[in-house]
């Protein structure tokens, strides 16, 4: 039930997207990658996240810069993974994770499309929550976030940290919490006593 896809932006470009589950089911999930790429590890989570029931689109923001890019957690990967992160244009990722909310909302009988972000997509779930039309984000280990603060999310959205992750300074998650805007009913932090690798691991 799981196979690769093109997706074509609102500016025309075609990306690839891995798509898992069943056409027509309840709902539908964007997931949104590390800066490793639509790599093996987030297939397993969008299979997971089939599993329960979810129809998923995981597309690869990487393929404006390099198509086909799919990087492990050695010290080599994370170098190249980094200076990739650092060309993504983010009003061009926006349109690349729109497309797969349009596609993703065309596949389901409700129409209800949710976004779940890690590290990278975790920054991209609070953008997606503030403009794009999704119903509920969750977001895990963000760490760009913090330059993001001026724009609102709109859609429910739950962002997830770890107290022992070294990459997110906890000022920067106490000042999500500060936000006016940010409350229960539309946005809710957790902290966990953990290490960003342990979050990485919960659901899977």
């Amino acid at each position: 039930m799981s196979h690769p896809i093109k997706l074509v932006t609102e500016d025309g470009k075609s990306i690839s997207a891995y798509v898992a589950g069943a056409p027509k089911s309840t709902a539908a999930l964007v997931i949104i990658q590390e800066i490793f790429g639509v790599n093996a590890h987030i297939r397993r989570v969008a299979d997971s996240y089939a599993e329960d029931g979810f129809f998923v689109v995981a597309p690869a923001l990487f393929d404006r810069i390099q198509a086909g890019t799919e990087l492990d957690y050695t010290p080599a990967g994370i170098e190249l993974a980094r200076g990739l992160a650092t060309r993504l244009e983010p009003e061009l990722v926006l349109k690349d994770i729109a497309a797969a909310i349009a596609y993703a909302r065309t596949q389901t009988d409700s129409g209800k499309v949710g976004l779940v972000g890690y590290c990278l997509g975790g920054s991209y779930a609070w953008l997606s929550a503030a403009r794009l039309p999704i119903d509920a984000a969750v977001g895990y280990y963000g760490g760009k976030i913090v330059q993001f603060l001026d724009q609102e999310p709109r859609a429910p959205l739950m962002l997830h940290f770890g107290q022992e992750d070294r990459g997110i300074p906890m000022s920067d998650v106490e000042a999500k919490k500060a936000l006016p805007f940010c409350n229960a009913a539309t946005i809710w932090v957790s902290t966990m006593r953990t290490s960003r690798a342990s979050i990485c691991s919960i659901h899977w």
